[in-house]
């Protein structure tokens, strides 16, 4: 899944900058920030913030795709955790009202 990467490296390679000169600018490892494209980390949230900066992007958007990521990862281990994604989905429509 991990869709938040994939964009992050499109976004990278779009802009013409290394993967070791965007790390640098993170303050993290090349390699951390590798597997974070890859999918097999995930990014924490002040790395976010930070890419968001550094490559220009639009702020919710981008903090959406992470989010969503973030809850894949949660509800992907069972039935328990879809079932729990799917009550806080209707109280969240039930705030709406």
């Amino acid at each position: 899944m991990h869709k938040f990467g994939s964009h992050i490296r499109s976004k990278r390679e779009e802009s013409g900058m290394l993967l070791r000169h965007l790390a640098a600018k993170l303050d993290i490892d090349t390699a951390m920030l590798s597997k974070i494209e890859r999918g097999e980390r995930t990014a924490k949230r002040d790395h976010v913030d930070g890419l968001i900066d550094i490559l220009n992007l639009d702020k919710k958007d981008k903090m959406s795709l992470w989010l969503a990521d973030q809850i894949f990862e949660l509800i992907s281990n069972g039935e328990e955790a879809i079932q729990a994604l799917n009550l806080k989905m209707k109280e969240l429509s039930e705030s709406d009202k």
